[in-house]
């Protein structure tokens, strides 16, 4: 199947169902708040290698972790008995996510570049993308950032500075979630982590169904 070239002077997209089976949609266009908006508000992401163009993908097979089924195990339960756990939004958007970008270049190289950096910090100021920060005992344990729309949270990535910083991040802000009502986080490709946490597997209808429940699925 091609693979669809997008031009940077119209903000659009081809159909999501029209992907190919590895999940890659399109190339090229650019990361403008607008584009990225249009592109969650359909199932669509941006993920390329530093020097690549523009990828934008949307598996038919999508993670997703619902609120209400995190997954916390029993000795993440002691863990979090042991230690005074505050959870923060919006700390510091831009050092959240530059600390997830560090640590994933430093452990096995990174997608989130200098461009990708600098759009999610204007799509921050647009009021879409935040930030989450977990603190254990006062210090800074680890976090995460993603996309926020209606009531659907689209996760981008995760860091920890202490042990199980990112799980203890990604537990209480599931929770918070779950309390105003949201339908779902989705992580988009599965990971062992995120699948030992209560992630799971959907098909592209349910995504999209959940999409629309979440009132994030903008009709063009």
């Amino acid at each position: 199947m091609p693979v669809y070239r997008l031009n940077k002077n119209e903000i659009s997209f081809p159909d999501p169902v029209l992907a190919r089976p590895d999940g890659l949609l399109a190339a090229g266009g650019d990361l403008s708040t607008d584009r990225l908006l249009l592109a969650y508000t359909h199932g669509i992401f941006p993920w390329y290698n530093p020097g690549e163009e523009i990828l934008w993908w949307c598996p038919k097979e999508r993670f997703v972790i619902f609120p209400d089924e995190i997954h916390i195990s029993r000795s993440m339960k002691k863990y979090m008995k042991k230690h005074e756990l505050n959870l923060l939004l919006n700390r510091d958007f831009e050092d959240t996510m530059h600390r997830c970008r560090m640590k994933r270049e430093y452990e096995q190289g990174t997608w989130i570049t200098d461009e990708m950096e600098t759009a999610y910090s204007r799509l921050h100021q647009a009021g879409y993308a935040m930030s989450v920060e977990a603190y254990e005992d006062g210090a800074l344990a680890g976090g995460l950032y993603g996309v926020c729309i209606g009531r659907c949270f689209f996760g981008e990535s995760m860091f920890s500075e202490k042990e199980n910083g990112s799980k203890t991040a990604l537990i209480a802000f599931a929770s918070l979630l779950e309390q105003h009502n949201f339908v779902m986080i989705d992580c988009q490709f599965p990971t062992e982590h995120l699948q030992s946490m209560g992630g799971r597997t959907i098909l592209w209808e349910e995504y999209v169904r959940l999409l629309e429940q979440g009132e994030a699925l903008l009709h063009s």
